[in-house]
């Protein structure tokens, strides 16, 4: 009797308990503003470009520039140098910065770019994946001009929480590369 009313009472106890379940995976919902954008000449630089509204430009020593996104803790930095018979060795150098991105990107998509009416060449790399910059770009009219820059994140890289600002970024470069003009 003893037993039964033991087996009883443990079989009684562990019925009645609830199953918890997991919780799924969330991602992060940012609401960005849509941008709007005006046309800037930083100063000391030999070039125009549109300029998202929502992006704080830092100009720096010898045309280096920053667009910081506070809101999304985004930063494209650019780099202006002038073409003295190196064309060569600049896209060579732009070229091999996106490539030491290949060890943790998933995939890198080169976009060429060409503007015949204002003499702007260049090349978008989306960079997908883990990597420490999700995008890069040069521009270029190959005989006196030449403009790089990468987007990083003030974030460790995971790639399926900064998507959306990612995205939101590299539709900003676009944008630059599309009103970029040169200004001799």
């Amino acid at each position: 009797m003893r037993i039964s009313l033991f087996l009883f009472s443990a079989l009684w106890l562990t019925s009645c308990q609830t199953q918890s379940t997991p919780k799924p995976r969330a991602e992060i919902r940012i609401d960005i503003p849509a941008a709007s954008y005006a046309k800037i000449s930083p100063s000391d630089c030999s070039f125009s470009f549109d300029q998202n509204q929502l992006s704080e430009l830092r100009v720096g020593k010898n045309c280096q520039l920053k667009l910081e996104y506070p809101s999304i803790k985004g930063d494209l930095y650019m780099t202006y140098k002038t073409v003295n018979g190196n064309i060569e060795s600049l896209l060579s150098d732009a070229q091999k910065l996106s490539r030491e991105h290949m060890v943790k990107a998933d995939n890198i998509v080169e976009q060429p770019y060409i503007d015949l009416s204002n003499d702007v060449y260049g090349m978008y790399y989306e960079v997908i994946g883990d990597a420490a910059s999700q995008a890069q770009f040069y521009l270029t009219d190959s005989v006196q001009h030449f403009l790089t820059g990468s987007l990083y994140f003030r974030a460790r890289p995971n790639y399926d929480s900064i998507y959306p600002s990612a995205v939101y970024i590299q539709n900003d470069i676009r944008t630059l590369m599309e009103s970029l003009r040169w200004t001799d």
